[in-house]
């Protein structure tokens, strides 16, 4: 059972839904592996990283979005969370995405990508979005570049320190 009024999204190989209780101890093994999750600001303690999954729950309660877990049809499990996050202190809506192990460079992230941006345009009428992607992970790099964003500056950010923001293409085009 969803914690949040999340709609079901769908694409040929994935289900994105709003986040469940039972999906807490995927999403808390991936923040509490340090390599996996540097990018997305990992943590060190259990504690600290149920925290964030009941954050995102929270920021869907308040904004009215925030990320989706990425459920495999295949398999029914939880493939990673991708979505629209914005909260208190960030510059302006992004879409960020993060796949757990063992579904890395399965297309998984950019397919779910697509989706949820089209969600963010079509159904929350947002015009633009960012990722912001910290130094170094060049892999979200890429699957922003590929998706159509540019490289627009690097800012500090309050929750993660130094930050790339990558702008997409806006809705008109990604609508067109």
């Amino acid at each position: 059972m969803s914690l949040v009024t999340a709609p079901r999204l769908e694409t040929e190989r994935l289900i994105l839904r709003g986040p469940e209780a039972g999906d807490a101890e995927a999403m808390i093994a991936f923040l509490l592996d340090r390599e996996r999750s540097e990018g997305f600001g990992g943590y060190d303690h259990r504690g600290d990283a149920w925290r964030w999954f009941a954050l995102n729950v929270g920021h869907w309660h308040l904004r009215g979005y925030g990320y989706f877990t990425i459920e495999e049809k295949a398999t029914g499990k939880p493939a990673g969370i991708c979505g629209i996050w914005n909260p208190e202190g960030w510059p302006e809506p992004e879409i960020g995405w993060v796949v757990f192990e063992g579904y890395e460079g399965r297309g998984i992230a950019s397919e779910a990508a697509l989706r949820v941006r089209r969600y963010a345009y079509e159904d929350l009428g947002l015009k633009t979005l960012t990722s912001n992607i910290v130094p170094g992970n060049t892999r979200s790099v890429a699957l922003a570049e590929r998706l159509g964003a540019i490289y627009e500056r690097t800012y500090k950010n309050y929750h993660m320190g130094e930050d790339m923001l990558y702008r997409h293409p806006p809705a008109e085009e990604v609508l067109a």
